[in-house]
């Protein structure tokens, strides 16, 4: 069994401080070096905007100013490393959300305002802008997760649980927030059940060969923690030989590399931060981390 040693880990350090963006370095230093949540949230706050919503280039590929659907889940993701989402953050976001929500009750990933903005092409060229369960129920599952009540939430939830009934197979984007809404949604019977139902349409998504290359999802993407609704999908055996092509995965210059084709060079190197640090999160809650020899803590 395979682990990212201390040294591995100091690698991934350096590359984090040399390549990440500020919120990034403050996240590795709080989840592996004892730091405050402070500074991730300050940092975290100059990506908000007045509406309540989040833009300013939080999610690397949509590098405008204005709010976007996207960045508000990937805002509340990581409000919820930190611990009790802030109710006035929430009650924010869900303002925002209540202004851009589909008729259908949902939220597109961008609004339509991403076309004439610096966006990854895929993103500007979306001719879809209706409600979709990627990203609302990953949205609303956190919601739930940090109890925060809105009448958005009720609304979004509901819209949620009609999509879902209906879905017969699912692409990864759209079954890791599926998932995500399966996990904290308070009615547990019915989420049981309609995780049951999807088990097999979610996992004929997923690339089970640890070696696969390009912009394929894996088990791991999908059940980021021993505890997660999704890691009873694999075997302890094809988990663990992900986990070892995980640690494998590591660069020289001690980061992870992005899967999928980038745009340019800043999103890029942004988006390395960000995965460094969701493997080596991954990889400490499957125990894949050598034990870690305390540093001092480096800010800035």
């Amino acid at each position: 069994m395979s682990k990212v040693t201390s040294e591995a880990l100091r690698s991934a350090e350096h590359f984090i401080w040399r390549n990440a963006r500020l919120i990034d370095r403050h996240r590795f230093a709080f989840h592996f070096r004892s730091g405050p949540a402070g500074p991730v949230r300050s940092a975290l706050e100059s990506y908000r905007n007045v509406d309540g919503g989040y833009g300013n280039g939080l999610e690397p590929d949509l590098r405008g100013h204005g709010s976007q659907p996207l960045a508000a889940a990937t805002a509340l993701g990581y409000l919820d490393e930190l611990g009790p989402v802030p109710r006035d953050v929430g009650a924010g976001l869900c303002r925002y959300l209540t202004s851009v929500t589909h008729a259908n009750g949902g939220v597109p990933c961008v609004l339509p305002s991403a076309r004439h903005t610096e966006a990854a092409p895929w993103w500007r060229e979306a001719a879809d802008h209706s409600g979709a369960l990627y990203p609302t129920a990953t949205i609303v599952g956190l919601l739930h997760r940090h109890h925060l009540c809105h009448a958005w939430r009720d609304r979004a939830t509901a819209f949620c649980w009609t999509r879902i009934g209906a879905l017969h197979w699912t692409e990864p984007d759209q079954a890791i927030a599926v998932c995500t809404f399966l996990q904290h949604v308070p009615d547990r019977p019915r989420a049981e059940a309609e995780f049951t139902r999807l088990a097999s349409a979610i996992r004929a998504g997923l690339a089970l060969d640890p070696a696969a290359t390009g912009h394929v999802h894996k088990p791991l993407d999908i059940a980021p923690r021993p505890d997660h609704i999704a890691r009873r999908l694999f075997s302890d055996d094809e988990i663990a030989a992900h986990l070892d092509a995980l640690v494998a995965d590591q660069r020289p210059d001690g980061g992870w590399d992005v899967p999928w084709p980038t745009w340019a060079e800043a999103a890029r190197s942004e988006w390395r931060g960000i995965i460094t640090v969701h493997r080596l999160l991954t990889l400490r809650a499957y125990g894949r981390i050598a034990e870690e020899v305390p540093a001092p803590l480096r800010v800035g």
